[in-house]
Order: C-alpha cells, then sequence, then structure tokens
C-alpha cells in the first residue's frame, strides 16, 4: 500500500511552464478555475493566488497521495473556495459538466507528475530498478507488470508501436516473452535489460533511454491516459461558461496531436464546400484559439528544469 502522506521537496512544486500558464489564462478575482490535473499542485498555487481570496478552485486528481498537497495549497488560499475531487478527470469533468456545473477556467496538465517520477516505489521510472507498477490510481488492478506477463507478443508490439512510437516494437515484444519464459518480469530494472537486449546495439547510444518509449507506452495502456484526454477536452469545454479559457499541456506528440485537433475543430466555423454561394451549414466557431502554435519552455526553464523540455501549452477561449 502506498502510504497517503508523502515527504515533499521542492522539485514536487515546480510547475511547467508556470508564467505562460498564467500570463495566458489571466485568471480574475472571483472566478471559478478547474485544475483537472492536480498532482503536486504547482499551478493550483499560482492559479488560486490570482483569485485574491475570491473565487473558487477544483483540484482534481486520481492519485489519492496527492491530497497532502493539496491541504497545502488550501491552507495559503485563505479565501478562496476549495474543493478536492478524486478520480480520473475525463469522468469528474463529464460529472461536474452534467450537474451544470460552471467554470471560468480548466487546466490540463498531462502525463507524469515529479513526485510520481521521483518515488521509486510507484514503478514508473526506467531510472531505478522498482516493482513494475506505474498505477497513478493503485486502487486500479492493471499493472504494467499484468501487462507484460500476460499480453500476447502481438498485443505487446502494438501498444509500443502505437503509445510509444516505438521503432523496434516488435523485437521488444519478442524479448519479452522469452524472456518471461525462462522467469516472470515483475521490476523496472528486468524490463530496461530486456529492451537493451533486443535492440541493435547502436539504437542503445542514440537520443535518451533506450526503454523510455517502452515505459510510456505502457504507463499510456496501464493508465488509460489517451481516452481520458478524448472524453475530458469535450467535458473541459461544456463546462466553461462564454469567455472562459481551456489550457492544455503536453508532453508527447498523441497528447498535442488529440489537443491540437480537438481545439482546431471547435474553432471552425463554415463547413460548407468552398464553391456553396452562401453557407447552409449554420456552423459557428466555439471556441478562438489564443495560441497558433504550441507554447514551448524557455531554454531558462529547461535549464532548470530539464523535464519541461518536451512541455507544449495550447490554450483557446470559448466564445
Amino acid at each position: 500500500m502506498l502510504p497517503n502522506v508523502l515527504r515533499t521537496n521542492a522539485a514536487d512544486h515546480v510547475p511547467v511552464l508556470a508564467d505562460e500558464v498564467q500570463r495566458l489564462l489571466a485568471v480574475r478575482s472571483g472566478e471559478t478555475v478547474v485544475d483537472a490535473t492536480f498532482g503536486a499542485g504547482g499551478h493550483s498555487r499560482l492559479l488560486a493566488a490570482d483569485l485574491e481570496g475570491r473565487g473558487k478552485l477544483v483540484a482534481i486528481d486520481r492519485d489519492p497521495t496527492v491530497r497532502s498537497y493539496f491541504d497545502q495549497v488550501k491552507a495559503s488560499a485563505q479565501g478562496v473556495q476549495m474543493r478536492f475531487l478524486r478520480g480520473d478527470y475525463a469522468v469528474v469533468l463529464g460529472q461536474l459538466a452534467s450537474n451544470d456545473v460552471k467554470a471560468d477556467v480548466v487546466l490540463l496538465d498531462l502525463g507524469l507528475s515529479s513526485m510520481q517520477v521521483d518515488r521509486p516505489e510507484r514503478g514508473f521510472s526506467y531510472a531505478t530498478d522498482a516493482p513494475l507498477d506505474m498505477r497513478m490510481d493503485p486502487s486500479e488492478e492493471l499493472t504494467a507488470a499484468e501487462v507484460v506477463s500476460s499480453w500476447d507478443e502481438r498485443e505487446l508490439a502494438s501498444i509500443f508501436r502505437k503509445f510509444g512510437e516505438e521503432r523496434y516494437a516488435r523485437q521488444i515484444a519478442r524479448g519479452i516473452v522469452r524472456r518471461r519464459e525462462e522467469s516472470p518480469i515483475e521490476r523496472t530494472g528486468q524490463l530496461v535489460d530486456v529492451v537493451r537486449a533486443s535492440i541493435p546495439a547502436p539504437a542503445r547510444f542514440g537520443e535518451g533511454h533506450p526503454a523510455k518509449r517502452v515505459f510510456q507506452a505502457l504507463r499510456i495502456e496501464v493508465n488509460h491516459e489517451l481516452e481520458s484526454l478524448e472524453h475530458g477536452l469535450p467535458a473541459a469545454f461544456e463546462m466553461l461558461r462564454p469567455g472562459g479559457r481551456l489550457a492544455v499541456i503536453s508532453f508527447h506528440s498523441l497528447e498535442d496531436r488529440i489537443a491540437k485537433r480537438f481545439l482546431r475543430d471547435r474553432a471552425r466555423g463554415c463547413t460548407c464546400p468552398p464553391d456553396f454561394p452562401v453557407c447552409v451549414c449554420g456552423r459557428e466557431p466555439e471556441l478562438r484559439i489564443v495560441t497558433s502554435r504550441p507554447v514551448r519552455p524557455s531554454a531558462h526553464e529547461v535549464e532548470s528544469n530539464p523535464r519541461a523540455a518536451s512541455a507544449r501549452l495550447r490554450v483557446a477561449v470559448k466564445v
């Protein structure tokens, strides 16, 4: 069992693209803010301060261990009404929207938080030998070890290719199946060894860790991350009041592609063929995209927080 209250450290509280998020969301006193992926509360702390003692902040996270971080943010945001809701943000946002709860700001900071990566017992990191877990919600049944131990070679290759964009997906899947015939693969270190042994020698010394894409794919599969994003974006949009702002921070192309497509589709007006003399579809834009290109972290931020290097921020306003 994971402890309900975990130690904290400075890295837990470093929110990615903090200045850009504050500037583009422009939270005003008295508004309602939804931080749909609370994590260690770095963004919530800043946005709650912008409420200036008036307004509401709803924090959502599927990880029960973040409650201690929420309590810290709540204690520092006097006057702001704060509420913590545990669960998959797609489900919780859908429930809030169906109950006609409205918001002025919804933030989705996708992927892992530093606190999850830095806790070896969570099994997210390929840098430390630990149980092969990767569950964001430790009450869920499916673990990365279960996927690696029981899924067939074709299924493994499929998720490595689809969610990790792994060039050597088939070779790695074959290596896993062969290795588990000898002994179970239950730890991150064992999986890293299999990946290294399954790919050509030059690829072991290429850009980044050789197991990075496999770990990403397993994490996405175990936590259904892309499904959550596909369902969470429409729910977030539905919650927004006119003039409300939606921000999405993604960390790999799969997430960013989904966010880009959703914002683009909602920002599109008439869809009639160009040769029609007048519009007959009657479609009006529902969003105005604020960031024509994704906002990337500055060189200074990447230097001080290397994990921010792949972050992309997209922001839109409901019209």
